[in-house]
Formats: C-alpha cells, structure tokens, sequence
C-alpha cells in the first residue's frame, strides 16, 4: 500500500527515535564507561589492560551491526514488531546480568554479546518500519529518528558521570535498564502496513511454512553493482570509525588530567550530530536518486581529516571545536544511510540490503578499538592510533565516488531493455504484415527460385 505520509507513522517514528536514543546512547557513551572499568577491574601489573577493556564496547558495537543479515531475516519472516519485542527483552537481560559481574572477563558475553544482540532485534526493524508510513518524508523522518541517538549521547555522560561516582558502576547498569525496558514497550507500536513472508505463506489456513531459502537469504541484492561498492566501501571507511568514541575519554584523561570536563567532548559529538541529522536528512530529500551518495563521500572526508587532528590538539579549546565538526558529519553520515538503500535496491529488498551492510560494518568496527588501544599499550601514547584512524575514511570516500556514475549506467541499461523487446515485436509484426496480403489472408509462395 501506498505509505500514509503520517498518522499513526509518528507515533512510530517516536518509538523509533527512542530506539535509536536507547541502542547508540549508551553504545556512544562507552567511553564514560571504559574509564570506568579500567579503574574497577584493572591493576598496575597488567600491561594490556587498555586493550583487553576495549574490547568490551568494541564487541559491543559490532555485534550490534553483526546481527543485522539475521534480523533482516526475522524482520521479513515474523514482521518489525516481534523482532523489536523480543530484540528488546534479550538487551534487556544482557544488560541487567551484566551489573552482577566481578571480572571483565564475563562482560564480553552479557554485555558485548547477549546486551548487544538484543539491541541490533529491537535497531534494525526501528529502520525498516518507517518505509511503511513514509517514503517523500523519509529523509527528514530518518533525520528526526537518527537524532534521538544525539539526544541521548548529549545527556547521557554526564548522567553515567554522576550515577557512577554516586552509586558506581554495577547500579549505573541496573538504572540503564529502564532505557531498554521503555525501548521493549517501544516496539508494541510497529503496526505493520505490508504483510510479512509468515501472513504471506501462512494465508487464511493460519499455518506458517518456511519458504525456499533463496527467499530468507535474498542475496540477489549483490548482483547490483551498485550496492555492492556501496556496501564494501562503506566497511573500508569504518575502520577508524569508533576509535574517537571508545578512546577520547582516556586520551583526554592521560593528556590534561583531571583539569577537564572530557564529558564535553561527547556533548559536542551528541549536539552537531543531532544537528548534521537533521539538517542533512532534509537535504537529502531533495538530492535526486543516487547523488545522495556525495553527502556520505564528504562526512567521511571531514571525519578522517578530524581524526586525524585529533593528537595535534594541545588546548582543550581546539579538541571541543574538532569534535564538533566531527559530530555534524558523523550525523549526515548516519541519517541517510536508509534513503539511500531505498535508492540503490527499492523497496522490496531493503530490509535485507541493510542487514547486509550492517553485518559487513561489523568488522572494521570491532576490530578498530582494540587495535587503538594495543597501540596505545605499546606506544604509551594514542597519537598513532588516532593519525592511522582517520586514513580508511578517507580511502572508503573515494571508493563511494563511484556510485552514482555506475547507477545511472544500470538505469540505463534498464530502461533500454523494454525498448529491445518493443523493437523486436514491432520487427515481428513486419515480418507478418509482409506474409500477408491486404485481405489479412497469407501470400502463396511463388514457384520461382526465390
């Protein structure tokens, strides 16, 4: 059906946007988090401490997009609203059993792993939904949705900041808990529009049959080309991508002391994000087809040249200004991600086109943190890090480049298919008019030697 523009779509589009808040609020804020574990479970004599805590958020955040090939799986076969419930209630255990814990050791499983599944079922159908009620909004309502995640990475800091020198960090977890408890009631409001492949099969008989597995893993999205640089270039540019999140805390800890608020930094981050989604995702609106794709080219521009600043930054005053820069792009980046999977695959495949991609994120953006932080081990120092983190958004950037010249060829290879075919039956209708004489009745062959 033909998506409402409205309606109930804005009572989903503000389920989606705590989701968004709930999920990459407390992901963004790792690092108030991090410092935090460092000094609870860490000691002087062990020399790897940076990178066996690092891996905690990093398993964390890429597990989030790891997930997602299989969400999109579930998301077509039962439908946005059960995945987000029961996506919801799985985080919402992983982060309640991980304020039990007494080493770092069992975190990666509560809350790298089980908290962080949990999060991709209730994320990813929160982006999939709001194509039933919108499609000319959907750049703006992306935007709105996206934002919720700047809201959240403004307020929460300094919020964890408080709760953990008040109550520490095990009650921090625990009090973190509503976030998720409110996201898993959140999802109940995913009223579908479009039947999903359960009420498709199952029909009026009520009986469920899985289809062909051609049909749950669609992978006839790669043979697009242009999505398939797409969702290769977009991993390339990530590896970088988290460091700042993860680290910057630490690296403004050991290079001013405790003479700053660090907490500041993620405030600038969460406020020109927020910003750079909004604006951003309404410009995209008018940025005919796959063009979309420059805005992703120049966020990924800025965010590596602003990684890249980061160590030249001797006064906190210029660390507040690169952040900010850095969080404006971070948001036309993350805003128009679902804009442009409409424009490359349509509708119908875009859940699994999303899924794809952000399981393929999942790599750089595991992998970027913990290698951040054994450099900083064996370094004494991030500035290695941070320089080396600002080079695959760079290289990932020219890669997208590419895109929209290579779509507009498919188009038009497209629209010259149906011409062919219209050629050939016109060609054939020729061949019969010829065969025939003016009365409609066939010509008789000549006995000549023709």
């Amino acid at each position: 059906p033909e998506p409402p523009e409205g309606g109930w779509g804005w009572v989903v589009m503000l389920a989606a946007m705590w989701c968004n808040g709930a999920v990459f609020g407390i992901q963004n804020s790792c690092g108030v988090l991090f410092v935090s574990m460092l000094q609870l479970f860490g000691s002087s004599e062990d020399k790897q401490l940076v990178f066996k805590t690092a891996w905690v958020s990093s398993l964390s955040m890429g597990m989030v997009f790891f997930c997602s090939p299989i969400v999109s799986i579930f998301t077509d076969l039962f439908g946005c609203r059960k995945v987000a419930v029961i996506g919801a209630a799985v985080g919402l255990v992983g982060l309640l059993s991980s304020s039990f814990v007494s080493t770092i050791e069992p975190l990666y499983f509560t809350y790298g792993i089980l908290f962080a599944c949990g999060c991709s079922f209730a994320y990813q159908p929160s982006l999939v939904i709001l194509g039933h009620y919108f499609k000319k909004r959907l750049g703006l309502v992306n935007g709105i949705v996206t934002a919720g995640s700047s809201l959240f990475t403004v307020s929460l800091p300094f919020l964890l900041r408080v709760l953990i020198d008040s109550v520490g960090l095990y009650n921090t977890l625990r009090v973190l808990c509503i976030l998720m408890f409110v996201l898993f009631l959140a999802g109940f409001t995913y009223k579908p529009l479009v039947p999903n492949t359960k009420d498709k099969e199952g029909g009026k008989k009520g009986k469920f049959k899985l289809p062909p597995a051609k049909k749950i893993c669609n992978f006839s999205v790669f043979k697009v080309l242009s999505y398939r640089i797409w969702a290769f270039g977009i991993p390339a540019a990530l590896f970088g991508y988290f460091v700042p999140y993860v680290h910057l805390m630490n690296h403004v800890k050991e290079r001013f002391g405790n003479s700053v608020p660090e907490e500041v930094l993620l405030l600038c981050l969460g406020i020109t994000s927020g910003v750079g989604r909004l604006i951003f995702g309404r410009v995209a609106d008018y940025i005919p087809g796959a063009k979309k794709i420059y805005l992703q080219v120049a966020s990924f521009f800025f965010i590596g040249l602003m990684s890249m600043m980061i160590p030249l930054c001797n006064v906190f005053g210029a660390l507040v200004a690169v952040c900010l820069f850095m969080g404006l792009f971070d948001g036309c980046f993350i805003c128009i991600m679902a804009p442009i999977a409409f424009e490359l695959v349509g509708a119908q495949d875009v859940s699994q086109a999303i899924g794809f991609l952000l399981g393929l994120m999942s790599v750089p953006m595991t992998v970027g943190p913990p290698i951040a932080g054994l450099l900083r081990d064996k370094l004494g120092t991030y500035d290695v890090a941070f320089y080396l983190a600002g080079v695959p958004p760079l290289i990932g950037g020219a890669i997208l480049c590419l895109i929209p010249w290579v779509h507009e060829r498919q188009k038009l290879k497209e629209r010259a298919k149906p011409v062919d075919g219209e050629t050939t039956e016109k060609m054939l209708e020729n061949e019969s008019t010829l065969g025939s004489d003016m009365t409609g009745k066939p010509v008789k062959e000549l006995d000549s030697g023709f």
